[in-house]
Protein backbone atom coordinates (compact mmCIF):
# COMPACT_ATOMS: atom_id res chain seq x y z
CA UNK A 1 0.00 0.00 0.00
CA UNK A 2 0.69 3.67 -1.03
CA UNK A 3 2.12 5.32 2.17
CA UNK A 4 0.82 8.66 1.73
CA UNK A 5 -2.59 7.18 1.35
CA UNK A 6 -1.74 6.64 5.27
CA UNK A 7 -1.58 10.14 5.81
CA UNK A 8 -4.76 11.61 6.46
CA UNK A 9 -3.76 15.42 5.34
CA UNK A 10 -2.22 15.67 1.79
CA UNK A 11 -0.61 20.13 1.37
CA UNK A 12 -0.15 20.46 -2.42
CA UNK A 13 1.26 23.91 -3.80
CA UNK A 14 -1.04 25.03 -6.85
CA UNK A 15 0.56 26.92 -9.67
CA UNK A 16 -0.45 30.51 -8.37
CA UNK A 17 2.02 29.44 -5.18
CA UNK A 18 -0.69 29.02 -2.46
CA UNK A 19 -1.32 25.65 -0.65
CA UNK A 20 -4.44 23.12 -0.78
CA UNK A 21 -5.40 21.30 2.19
CA UNK A 22 -7.24 17.67 1.21
CA UNK A 23 -8.79 15.85 3.94
CA UNK A 24 -8.67 12.09 3.44
CA UNK A 25 -10.75 9.62 5.07
CA UNK A 26 -9.77 6.40 4.76
CA UNK A 27 -12.13 3.00 5.32
CA UNK A 28 -11.51 -0.67 4.44
CA UNK A 29 -13.87 -2.96 2.88
CA UNK A 30 -14.57 -6.35 4.03
CA UNK A 31 -11.79 -7.76 1.82
CA UNK A 32 -9.06 -5.31 3.31
CA UNK A 33 -9.26 -3.36 0.59
CA UNK A 34 -8.97 0.78 1.06
CA UNK A 35 -11.31 3.26 0.44
CA UNK A 36 -10.78 6.45 0.41
CA UNK A 37 -12.68 9.71 0.40
CA UNK A 38 -10.76 13.08 -0.29
CA UNK A 39 -12.22 16.66 0.15
CA UNK A 40 -10.62 19.43 -0.80
CA UNK A 41 -10.77 22.17 1.85
CA UNK A 42 -12.15 25.84 0.58
CA UNK A 43 -9.14 27.29 2.21
CA UNK A 44 -6.35 28.48 0.55
CA UNK A 45 -2.62 29.27 2.18
CA UNK A 46 0.22 31.42 1.47
CA UNK A 47 2.54 28.90 3.72
CA UNK A 48 2.59 25.46 4.06
CA UNK A 49 3.06 25.78 7.51
CA UNK A 50 0.10 27.83 8.28
CA UNK A 51 -2.08 24.73 6.25
CA UNK A 52 -0.58 22.59 8.53
CA UNK A 53 -1.82 25.08 11.31
CA UNK A 54 -5.27 25.04 9.95
CA UNK A 55 -5.29 21.29 10.38
CA UNK A 56 -4.35 21.25 13.72
CA UNK A 57 -6.82 23.22 14.64
CA UNK A 58 -9.60 22.36 12.73
CA UNK A 59 -8.96 18.53 12.21
CA UNK A 60 -6.64 17.95 15.40
CA UNK A 61 -3.85 17.00 13.31
CA UNK A 62 -0.29 15.54 14.54
CA UNK A 63 2.96 15.78 12.90
CA UNK A 64 3.74 12.91 11.00
CA UNK A 65 0.08 13.27 9.24
CA UNK A 66 0.99 15.10 6.27
CA UNK A 67 1.84 13.83 2.87
CA UNK A 68 2.93 16.39 0.06
CA UNK A 69 2.77 13.89 -2.81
Amino acid sequence: MNDSVDKPYLIQKGEDGKYRLTVRDTHYNSRGYPIVKSTLQDEVFDTQAAAKTFARENFKAQAGQYATK
